[in-house]
């Protein structure tokens, strides 16, 4: 089926609303404007195709997106990050902070810390690092509480994000992290969307999410995935494995 074509996937009710039911086997392109990801469980999230020109990704825009939907995907960041045995979470603003009370809550913590773009009065430079993403190019500053270090002192910190894209954001965190002098056990995202970041990653630092989605180069008027972009060194809900590569129609069939 073509992504223009199939009326579930039609824009009524907006994107991430919704998942569809599981369909065997991987999604097949080439895609206009959206793409099903394949879910933990088998079943779908439609997401929009971000166009950059040669390129395209997947995008996730969690505070647009449903409880139902958030609340799920949280569960699935959770189970993947279990087993780094974190005692703290950190949620990346501004998307990060959809998911970090929801994953600290998911695994039993009280709690959780949210740096933020804005300074208090009482906040110390310090404490704050310059962040550019891929979504808000813009140089800004990221500021960390120094009121809320004791909740990371000499704990095993996870680092949450929305997505891991070009890595800029996630770095940052790292960064400020770095300041409070906490090394984190790992970084868990919503969405690993493709493999830009790796280059630039610290392998130290595991990368588990809910779910992976490729990168798409363009053909004619559509996208299709390349399913080597799929970031592999990724760890995902128990079950699941490794991404599982999309399938790439043969240039000219229809889908």
């Amino acid at each position: 089926m073509s992504a223009g074509t199939d009326p579930a996937m039609g824009e009524a009710a907006g994107f991430w609303q919704e998942f569809l039911p599981a369909d065997p086997g991987p999604p097949r392109g080439p895609w206009t404007d959206r793409y099903p990801a394949a879910m933990p469980d088998g079943s779908r999230l439609v997401l929009p195709l971000r166009d950059f020109g040669d390129l395209a990704v997947t995008g996730l825009i969690a505070n647009q997106a449903s409880f139902a939907v958030c609340r799920r995907l949280a569960g699935w960041m959770a189970e993947a990050a279990r087993p780094l045995g974190a005692e703290a979470v950190v949620g990346l603003p501004t998307l990060g902070h959809v998911f970090g009370p929801l994953v600290a809550e998911a695994l039993g913590h009280r709690n959780w810390v949210a740096p933020g773009y804005s300074r208090k009065r009482w906040y110390d430079e310090a404490l704050s690092v310059p962040v550019a993403s891929s979504t808000a190019p813009g140089e800004r500053r990221m500021w960390l509480d120094p009121r809320l270090l004791p909740r990371l002192a000499g704990r095993r910190v996870l680092l949450v994000d929305d997505v891991i894209s070009t890595g800029s954001s996630a770095l940052a965190g790292l960064a400020l992290l770095r300041l409070a002098g906490v090394v984190p056990v790992g970084l868990c995202v919503a969405m690993a969307q493709g493999d830009r970041w790796l280059a630039g990653w610290d392998a130290a630092v595991p990368v588990a999410a809910a779910y992976a989605t490729p990168l798409f180069r363009r053909e004619g008027t559509a996208w299709v995935p390349r399913p080597e972009s799929v970031p592999v060194a990724v760890t995902l809900p128990a079950g699941q494995g490794a991404a599982p590569p999309p399938e790439e129609r043969p240039p000219g069939q229809s889908a």
